[in-house]
């Protein structure tokens, strides 16, 4: 699948709910690899904040982002309609230090998308794949989020509150294609007794019957709800019955748990790549929510590229017949025993180290070690491969390394260890010469790493 980006720019104008100004934010495309950044215009040098969980200052009744003394909050229904099309570039431009809220929902969002249009580009997308359950907890609040492995993106949330109108809700997302008529119209709630101290601490200055479900739980005087009305800028409302008090009824019976929904994906998708893995949230929050984005960034940035996923019991791509129908290596020096994936710009192959191996002979008899050199060869035999596969009649064709770059070498490879090697270009085939990165795992471990260019000639 390759990266997507927006085939046009697209505006949308509103009030913001923190600050009640009005707000104009303007999407546009963006390059491969360029992820979420949003862009402050406002503002004299015109910061850019990269939409990346590191960068999460403040989680109060929103997820707000900051670079130095620069802040933009309210992005968690725009990332959310963003990720949740398969976007994975675009540039936000807004006038403010927030995003519009519209009507409290992602619709606007998500309708704005679906009327623009995508553009593919040509890269790559890189999914981040949960291999094992990741899982943070608050025991003081009691929100839990856990994420399993999965081969798609899929959502499930279950709410509580000390509410009688809101008590126990659940929502899920089997498949992402559901977000945009499942998902995004879900409004933002609020409850009436929460309404004074938030207008007071300045959080909800724009905030209206019309962007927010505002749910009537606990017994107040007719005063008190006048005096809310006024400071929330409304108009007075009698109530005599707890409820939900907007004019507009509800699109969903569970809609504040289908909206606590979009705010985990609008948070997840601060990781910066999309996910493959079944989220689990109970009680959640942007703060929970966050920490958890948080935790898989560190894990992204420990390590440039994940360990490619291998399923044995899978049907190579190619076998070892089909691999020596196509390299010119024979015993010992064949070293790829099969490939399992294959993109247009990268690789996967395999290489199982038995105690057999001739090289472990002398090197060394009384603790084998794989030597480093050989590994690298793998990984040029590999890029070989993918080399081949950008020709017609790729047996008539051979390739040759012709330089090696940036060698590292992490951890011993032994015997009963399997390699895997992903090898992808750098740069686009020119003139028979690819420039290629190669790195071989054991586990999901990097063993070796290195940069090197090959030329592709045909045979005589």
């Amino acid at each position: 699948m390759n990266q997507l980006t927006l085939k046009q720019p697209f505006t949308l104008t509103g009030k913001g709910l923190h600050t009640g100004g009005h707000l104009t934010a303007r999407f546009c495309p963006a390059p491969v690899n360029h992820g979420y950044k949003i862009q402050r215009v406002d503002l004299e040098d015109r910061p850019v904040i990269d939409c990346l969980a590191e960068n999460v200052v403040a989680t109060n009744r929103g997820t707000v982002l900051g670079k130095g003394d620069v802040t933009v909050s309210t992005i968690e229904h725009a990332m959310a309609a963003l990720y949740a099309a398969g976007i994975d570039n675009c540039l936000i431009e807004v006038d403010g230090p927030e995003l519009p809220i519209l009507d409290g929902s992602a619709r606007t969002y998500t309708d704005a998308i679906a009327q623009t249009g995508l553009e593919e580009q040509d890269a790559e997308k890189d999914f981040y794949v949960i291999k094992h359950k990741i899982e943070v907890a608050d025991p003081a609040t009691g929100s839990k989020i856990m994420i399993l492995p999965d081969d798609e993106f899929s959502v499930e949330v279950k709410v509580n509150f000390d509410s009688p109108v809101l008590a126990n809700q659940y929502a899920s997302m089997e498949h992402v294609e559901e977000f945009a008529e499942q998902i995004a119209p879900a409004r933002t709630f609020v409850f009436v007794r929460e309404v004074e101290p938030l207008v007071r601490a300045g959080l909800i200055k724009g905030g209206d019957l019309d962007n927010a479900i505002v749910i009537y739980d606990s017994p107040m005087s007719a005063e008190d709800l006048d005096s809310v009305a006024d400071l929330m800028g409304v108009e007075h409302r009698h109530v005599d019955a707890f409820g939900y008090i907007n004019p507009r009824p509800l699109q969903f019976d569970n809609e504040p748990a289908r909206h606590k929904l979009l705010d985990v994906i609008g948070d997840i998708a601060l990781i910066g790549c999309p996910l493959k893995g079944k989220v689990i949230a109970t009680r959640p929050g942007h703060t929970i929510n966050t920490r958890l984005a948080k935790d898989i960034r560190r894990d992204i940035k420990r390590q440039e590229i994940q360990a490619p996923v291998y399923d044995p019991n899978k049907a190579p791509l190619m076998d070892n017949n089909r691999i020596r129908e196509l390299l010119p290596h024979r015993y010992p020096l064949l070293l790829v025993d099969k490939v399992i994936e294959k993109g247009t710009r990268y690789i996967v192959g395999v290489k199982n180290v038995t105690t057999n191996e001739p090289f472990f002979t002398g090197h060394f008899p009384q603790e084998p070690v794989m030597p480093g050199v050989l590994m690298v060869e793998a990984m040029a035999q590999t890029g070989g491969l993918l080399v081949l596969s950008t020709v017609e009649d790729p047996e008539r064709y051979s390739t040759y390394f012709m330089k090696i770059d940036n060698v590292k070498f992490r951890q011993k490879v032994v015997p009963g260890d399997t390699l895997l090697f992903h090898v992808s270009f750098m740069t686009d085939m020119r003139r028979g010469m690819a420039v290629m990165k190669g790195r071989a795992f054991v586990g999901e471990k990097i063993v070796c790493e290195c940069e090197f260019m090959a030329q592709i000639i045909k045979n005589k």
